[in-house]
């Protein structure tokens, strides 16, 4: 088949010459007034379009369209589009080719995630080097080591004034050709902020305080609390260098939160902001899937390819939400390769809590790394035992997930016994996390 026909047949247009798409790409400008400029590997048309008055769209209203065939272009994009709605910008990289094109809403985060910062630098210095290389930073987010205050927790989130900056920013720093105090750094995009909707959170009667000492006890915490209006703190919880603050009612959790946030208690200055209550309409699963190896799921009891049969797992009711807003269909398989330490190689401490989920093989850190980035306490193993009857030792362990927020806890135990301990920690990990 000619070039030209697979072109038609797939839908993409037929194949132009360079003279032909420039006198296309002209006359939509001349029909529709907007402008076009190239900059850094994107060609944007509009951003504002003729006549527009007032600030740009707020986040949330651009999508992201994957796959569109390399020899498509504005002229036959534009029209395309329009039929949902007047553009404000179309920003255009030519990238794949030859299949249907992709289309959902687009992640418009703002925020970069920056690792191995030297701990001993503080929020203005990160602050300066950021500003020195990228654009559009607005503001950078450092915590204060657990441990010692004086030292940062060797990462810190950079925060710029558009989607695009952040992108941008994101491509200058990633070659590592940006050393900052001699350190090569690590770059990402941070986790989403997960979003709660307004009429949720003004039913909110949990404050959410960071920046504590350990040594800070819950009965301080109350205490300090209280000082302002007694007997208005229900409990508190708290964890490592954080805690909730629960309250009898709303309007002493949101005085408390104006009064207490900057404050010090036990030298350390703490903030605080309402507890967002965790999402509990989308299933773990949907992020663990494709995870299981072939054994786990026999052992929890999933259909053979050739049995046509399947055991129901049941759905008990308790915590269900996912990870900081996000899933995969398929994520990437994680890698055990081991590599050799040569002379001179930099290690720095990191904390696991800071690593993304593909870097965990087994379900037990999952499930650990799942807790702590919902804000609940560690999960708690209760082991059980039972003799088969060739004399046997048999162990299954029964879960405990408590959500700190809401205080409600879930038990989870799978319906399959193991010869070994590390075996029956594992399943029961497992487990938990395909029925949360």
């Amino acid at each position: 088949m000619h070039e030209e026909n697979k072109a038609a047949a797939n839908g993409c247009g037929k194949i132009r010459s360079g003279a032909q798409n420039g006198a296309a790409l002209l006359a939509l400008l001349e029909k529709t007034g907007y402008s076009m400029v190239q900059q850094n590997g994107q060609r944007k048309f509009g951003g504002p379009p003729p006549g527009w008055e007032g600030p740009p769209p707020p986040r949330g209203c651009e999508v992201f369209v994957g796959k569109i065939p390399r020899d498509m272009y504005e002229d036959e994009l534009v029209p395309v589009f329009e039929r949902a709605g007047k553009i404000y910008e179309l920003r255009l990289m030519m990238e794949f080719s030859g299949k249907f094109i992709g289309v959902c809403v687009s992640l418009d985060n703002c925020r970069l995630f920056i690792g191995a910062i030297p701990k001993d630098k503080k929020k203005e210095e990160i602050l300066n080097e950021m500003k020195k290389v990228t654009e559009g930073v607005v503001d950078v987010i450092v915590y204060p080591n657990a441990t010692d205050k004086t030292k940062n927790r060797g990462f810190a989130f950079v925060e710029y004034e558009s989607h695009r900056a952040a992108a941008m920013a994101r491509r200058r720093l990633i070659p590592g050709t940006f050393q900052p105090w001699g350190h090569t750094i690590q770059v990402d995009w941070a986790d989403p902020e997960k979003v709660v909707d307004e009429e949720t959170m003004q039913r909110v009667k949990v404050l959410y305080v960071r920046n504590l000492m350990i040594s800070t006890t819950e009965d301080k915490i109350k205490a300090e609390f209280n000082k302002f209006k007694p007997g208005v703190v229900e409990r508190v919880k708290k964890l490592r260098d954080y805690a909730f603050v629960h309250f009898f009612h709303r309007e002493d959790a949101v005085a408390a939160m104006s009064i207490m946030n900057g404050k010090c208690i036990d030298g350390a200055s703490i903030e605080v902001t309402l507890a967002k209550p965790v999402n509990k309409e989308s299933p773990w699963k949907q992020h663990f899937n494709g995870q299981i190896s072939p054994s786990s799921e026999n052992l929890l009891g999933f259909p053979n390819k050739d049995d046509g049969t399947q055991k129901s797992l049941g759905k008990p009711a308790g915590l269900s939400v996912r990870l900081n807003g996000q899933h995969s269909p398929s994520p990437p398989e994680v890698e055990r390769s081991t590599y050799p330490i040569f002379p001179g190689i930099k290690l720095t401490p990191i904390s696991m809590y800071s690593l993304k989920l593909s870097h965990f093989s087994s379900a037990v850190m999952h499930l650990d790394y799942f807790c702590h980035k919902n804000s609940w306490a560690p999960p708690e193993y209760c082991l059980y035992s039972t003799t088969s009857q060739d004399g046997k030792i048999l162990l299954v362990y029964k879960v405990l997930i408590s959500s700190i927020v809401d205080d409600s806890q879930s038990y989870f135990m799978p319906e399959k016994l193991c010869t070994t301990v590390e075996d029956a920690k594992e399943l029961a990990a497992q487990f938990t996390l395909l029925h949360l």
